[in-house]
C-alpha cells in the first residue's frame, strides 16, 4: 500500500499479548488503524505456517513483533561482523533470567501449554533468542533440558540448551523465571573481540560493550545514532516499508526461526536426544504443539 490512506492492521497474539502491543500502533494514529486485536489459543510452528501461507505477493503480510532487532546497536554489530572486523564467532551465551512469583501464574492462561505455548523460553526468552539468531544466523543442532522446579504449572519454569550454529559457533541458551537478580544478556565471543549486551526489557547503545582480543589494536567505530529497541522503533520501519511498497522487516517465513528453535529445544528436552534444524515439519508431534502432545 503506497497511498496516503491509513494502513489497516490486525494484531494476533498468544495469551494476553495482542492488546499489549496496541500502544505502538496508537502512536501513529494518522498512519495506521487497528481493526482487530486477537489472541490465538497457543503458539506453535504449524499455526505460524498456516498464517504465513495466507500471504500474497505485494501484501498483505503476516508480521511479527521482535523489537530487539531494531535498536541501532544490533544493526551496528551485524555490520561489524559482516565486515570481518570482529573476526569469526566462536561461542555465545543467550540468557533471559527473570523472576515471576505465584501471583503472576495465578492468571489462568499462564503456565499452560494450550494457552501460553511453553515455559520461559516461549513466554520470556523468545525475544533474546530471536535477537541471537538475528546476530549470529541459523542454528544447526540443539540439545536441551527443562524443569518445573518451583511453580505449580503445566509447562516448565527453567530451561537450558546447548546449540551448534551453522557457523560452527557453540551457544548456550538459558531461560528462567526463578532468578531474583533479573537480567537479559547476550555475550558473543569472536576471534577478535567479546561483545556483550546486558539489559532487562530493552537496550540502548550504552548497554553493549566491546572487549578486543589481545592482538587487536584500535577501537571500533560507534553507531551513528542511538535508537533504543522498542515496539515503536520496529513499527516505524514496518510502516516505512509498506508505504514504499516493500515487504516489511519481521514478516513472512523469517519469523519461523525462533519458533522452530524453541520447538526443537522442547523436543530435545522431552525426547532426550539432539534435534537438528529442519526436522520439525508436518507430521512431527512438536510441529503441532511445543510439548509434542496431540
Amino acid at each position: 500500500m503506497t497511498t496516503g490512506n491509513p494502513l489497516r492492521a490486525a494484531i494476533i497474539g498468544t495469551g494476553g499479548i495482542a492488546k499489549s502491543h496496541l500502544a505502538a500502533y496508537e502512536a501513529h494514529p494518522s498512519e495506521v488503524t487497528v481493526v482487530a486485536a486477537a489472541d490465538v489459543d497457543e503458539a506453535r510452528v504449524a499455526e505460524y505456517d498456516e498464517i504465513t501461507a495466507a500471504e500474497s505477493e505485494g501484501g498483505p503480510y503476516a508480521g511479527f513483533v521482535f523489537q530487539h532487532r531494531f535498536g541501532s546497536a544490533a544493526g551496528h554489530f551485524r555490520e561489524l561482523l559482516a565486515a570481518g572486523e570482529l573476526g569469526r564467532p566462536l561461542g555465545a551465551h543467550c540468557q533471559t533470567t527473570w523472576f515471576r512469583d505465584a501471583e503472576y501464574y495465578a492468571v489462568p492462561w499462564r503456565g499452560d501449554w494450550a494457552t501460553e505455548g511453553g515455559g520461559p523460553a516461549m513466554g520470556q526468552g523468545i525475544h533474546q533468542i530471536d535477537l541471537l539468531l538475528h546476530l549470529l544466523g541459523d542454528w544447526a543442532e540443539i540439545r536441551a533440558m527443562t524443569g518445573g522446579l518451583v511453580h505449580d504449572v503445566r509447562t516448565d519454569d527453567v530451561s537450558m540448551a546447548l546449540a551448534r550454529f551453522e557457523s560452527g559457533a557453540l551457544v548456550t541458551v538459558v531461560n528462567s523465571v526463578l532468578s531474583p537478580d533479573e537480567v537479559s544478556r547476550i555475550r558473543i565471543d569472536c576471534s577478535a573481540a567479546t561483545v556483550e549486551l546486558t539489559h532487562l526489557y530493552g537496550y540502548e547503545n550504552d548497554d553493549w560493550t566491546y572487549t578486543p582480543a589481545p592482538h587487536v589494536t584500535g577501537k571500533w567505530r560507534a553507531p551513528s545514532t542511538n535508537i533504543a529497541s522498542s515496539h515503536t522503533a520496529q513499527l516505524t520501519r514496518v510502516l516505512a516499508a509498506i508505504r514504499a511498497g516493500e515487504r516489511p522487516p519481521c514478516s513472512g517465513a523469517e519469523g519461523r526461526r525462533a519458533l522452530e528453535f524453541i520447538a526443537a529445544l522442547y523436543k530435545s528436552a522431552f525426547t532426550g536426544r539432539p534435534v537438528h534444524a529442519g526436522e520439525i515439519t508436518a507430521g512431527d508431534p512438536f510441529y503441532a504443539a511445543m510439548n509434542g502432545a496431540s
